[in-house]
């Protein structure tokens, strides 16, 4: 389990964390999610003790990360920033991490197995590819077997295969009891993989709920109709005060009627129906929504502070199998 409380971190006059709180906690995926300078780096980098915060904690399973006697036994960290020396093969460097941890030797070529580089193990790191690069980072984090993962935009560079694998892995982990963290901004991917999210937005807390309440909550859910006569269909909404959109295939997109009232509108009119379904929105559009339009309307503030607790309500929080 991570847990953080209260983590604030400035630079100058910029706050780029904001007395943040959440627990990450173990049999799930969670995505950490924020559009771009929210502070989701330097949260992680301040959960694995590399930047130090003004105020706040932040502990892996009770206990702070700089206080770990053989870290990447109880932590397994992937950040964007990190960089093996470029000399060294894939297989030196991750046997030099497992010395420095007492870590058997025999887990390096499991790890480099997992992550698909036995081929390449004795490759020096300088010539790995972006791709290659990343899949190195996460056979390190992985290395310890650490109940615990912390990965920052691990699919970078990752080929359509690496991120099926990737998914299927993290997925693995987290049946298997362990604490997964995952900050990424491919939507698409992190509504396959994420069950929990936590939404960060200038530093502060937005969300803390389950992926499926989040998307419900903010994304736009309608009403899909196709039918051959879509003409008569508006006019009968319209007369309903309901404005329809046309997608661009034809069909109309309806909010604010259930799919009965639907039916039922067109069958008192005589209107053939060829579709009728409900489609919710995706985790993109959600997010978008929340940050976008701010919600709260913090994202048209001043730069700076996100202002105090007072300005912009409370953040969202919700159930589900990992939040308890």
């Amino acid at each position: 389990m991570i847990d953080v409380q209260n983590l604030t971190k400035r630079y100058g006059r910029d706050t780029a964390v904001d007395d943040l709180t959440f627990t990450v906690r173990p049999g799930a995926v969670t995505g950490f999610l924020g559009p771009n300078g929210a502070g989701k780096s330097t949260t992680m980098r301040m959960m694995l003790a590399l930047t130090r915060p003004d105020a706040g904690s932040v502990r892996v399973n009770g206990v702070a990360y700089r206080e770990l006697t053989h870290p990447l036994r109880q932590v397994g960290a992937l950040l964007e920033t990190a960089a093996p020396h470029r000399a060294l093969s894939a297989a030196r460097h991750l046997r030099w991490l497992a010395r420095s941890n007492r870590i058997d030797l025999r887990r390096v070529e499991e790890v480099l197995d997992l992550v698909g580089l036995t081929d390449v193990a004795g490759r020096r790191i300088g010539t790995f590819s972006l791709g290659m690069g990343q899949r190195l980072g996460l056979a390190a984090a992985l290395l310890g077997d650490p109940p615990v993962l912390v990965l920052d935009e691990p699919l970078n560079g990752l080929d359509t295969e690496g991120i099926r694998q990737l998914r299927g892995l993290l997925r693995t982990m987290a049946a298997e009891g362990r604490t997964v963290l995952v900050s990424s901004h491919l939507m698409t991917e992190m509504s396959l993989v994420a069950d929990h999210l936590v939404v960060i937005d200038r530093g502060r807390l937005r969300v803390d709920t389950a992926m499926a309440d989040f998307v419900r909550g903010h994304g736009r859910t309608h009403v899909r109709v196709r039918t051959p006569e879509p003409l008569r269909l508006q006019q009968e909404l319209r007369r309903r005060g309901v404005t329809p959109r046309r997608a661009r295939d034809g069909a109309l997109e309806i909010d604010g009627m259930s799919p009965a009232e639907i039916s039922a509108l067109a069958a008192a009119h005589t209107v053939p129906l060829e579709e009728l379904s409900t489609h919710t929105g995706s985790l993109e559009e959600a997010f978008l929504g929340l940050v976008a339009g701010g919600g709260d309307g913090s994202r048209g503030r001043s730069p700076g502070r996100a202002g105090n607790p007072t300005d912009s309500g409370s953040p969202v929080r919700g159930g589900g199998p990992s939040h308890g």
